[in-house]
C-alpha cells in the first residue's frame, strides 16, 4: 500500500533524472525471429498463461502458441462482432486470459476448458476499451477497464453483471494502459502525458510526469516504488522510489514494456525491440520492419508482437 508522505513527493516532485541515450546491438549477440501465424490482422497484446503464450488483434482474433506453432483459438471476440481486441490480461494462476477491444468488447476465456465467457458492455457501455488488467485467481478476479472515454470501469467481482463501476482520474483524455501490482493497488497512463496510482482500485491521484514531452503508452507496475512507463519518442521513466528517470532509446515511439527489476524489455515502431539490463538499455537487432505493440516472457521464450500478424520469438 501506498504511504501518504510517499504521495506527495511523487505527486509535488518534478525531479528528473539526466538523459541517457542507448547503444545499439547486433543479431549475433541475441537473435529474434520470425514465427508464421495465421493471421494477417495487427497484434495488439501477447500473455503467458498456463496453457502457454496467447496473442489478441484485430477482427476478434485469439492465437494460442502451443507444440512450437500459432494457432487460432477464437474468432470474432467475445461477441461475435469481429470486434478489434486492443488489451489483454490474465488472472493471478494463469488459468483465465481477459482481453478488452472496441465497441465495448470485453471477453473471459478459459485456457484449461477453451470457454469463452462475454462480459461486454458493462451498464451498457460500448466505448472502446484499450487495456484491461486483473488481480486474483480465476473466477473470483479484480477487473480494470482503460475506456478511450477517460474512463477506468472495474469490477471486484469478476466482471458480472450488474458489478461494474467507472472513474474518471484526469482530464477526460483517454486512458492507454494500466497495471496492477497488488490487488486494488496500481498505475494508469493517459493520452495527456500523464500517469495515475490507486491504492484502493476506485479513487485515482496523479503522480506525474512533470515536464514530460511525449504521451505514455505503455506501463510496467512491480511495486509502489519500481514503475515504468514508455511512450512517443523512444521515452522511458522509471520511478525507483527517490526520483523519476528518463532514458531516450530513440526515435521509435515504444508501445509496450515489461520489467523484473532492472531487466527486461520494451517494443515500437519499426520492429524496435530494446533491452534493459543493470547498465541501461540497448537496442536488439530483429528480422521485422513492422510496428511492435506487446512483448512478453513466456515460458523462457521472448514474445513480440504486432502489426500485420508479426510474432518474432526469441
Amino acid at each position: 500500500m501506498r504511504d501518504t508522505t510517499r504521495r506527495g513527493f511523487l505527486r509535488s516532485s518534478a525531479a528528473v533524472a539526466g538523459l541517457a541515450t542507448v547503444p545499439t546491438i547486433g543479431a549475433a549477440d541475441r537473435v529474434w525471429l520470425n514465427a508464421e501465424t495465421p493471421v494477417g490482422v495487427t497484434l495488439y497484446d501477447v500473455e503467458s498463461t498456463t496453457a502457454g503464450a496467447y496473442a489478441i488483434g484485430g477482427s476478434g482474433y485469439v492465437l494460442e502458441h502451443g507444440d512450437g506453432t500459432w494457432r487460432i483459438a477464437a474468432s470474432g471476440g467475445p461477441t461475435g462482432n469481429g470486434n478489434n481486441l486492443y488489451g489483454s490480461d490474465v488472472t493471478d494462476d494463469g488459468d483465465r486470459l481477459w482481453f478488452v477491444g472496441s465497441s465495448g468488447a470485453i471477453g473471459e476465456y478459459d485456457v484449461g476448458i477453451r470457454d469463452l465467457t462475454d462480459h461486454s458492455a458493462p451498464n451498457d457501455v460500448t466505448n472502446n476499451f484499450n487495456d484491461v488488467a486483473v488481480t486474483g485467481e480465476a473466477g473470483s478476479a479484480n477487473v480494470y477497464v482503460a475506456g478511450d472515454s477517460g474512463k477506468i470501469y472495474y469490477s471486484f467481482e469478476n466482471g458480472e453483471t450488474g458489478t461494474w463501476d467507472a472513474v474518471t482520474p484526469g482530464s477526460g483524455s483517454n486512458i492507454n494502459a494500466l497495471d496492477f501490482f497488488g490487488p486494488r493497488s496500481g498505475y494508469a497512463v493517459d493520452g495527456n502525458k500523464t500517469v495515475f496510482v490507486t491504492d484502493d482500485g476506485s479513487t485515482w491521484e496523479t503522480v506525474g510526469i512533470a515536464d514530460a514531452n511525449h504521451n505514455f503508452y505503455g506501463v510496467d507496475a512491480d511495486a509502489t516504488d519500481d514503475l515504468t512507463v514508455v511512450g512517443g519518442g523512444g521515452t522511458a521513466y522509471h520511478w525507483n522510489g527517490s526520483q523519476w528517470r528518463r532514458e531516450d532509446t530513440g526515435d521509435a515511439s515504444l508501445r509496450d514494456v515489461e520489467l523484473s527489476g532492472e531487466r527486461g524489455l520494451a517494443v515500437g515502431g519499426g520492429g524496435g525491440v530494446f533491452r534493459r539490463d543493470a547498465d541501461g538499455w540497448a537496442q536488439e537487432a530483429t528480422p521485422a520492419g513492422s510496428n511492435l505493440k506487446a512483448v512478453v516472457d513466456a515460458d523462457d521464450t521472448e514474445i513480440a508482437v504486432g502489426a500485420g500478424g508479426t510474432v518474432l520469438e526469441r
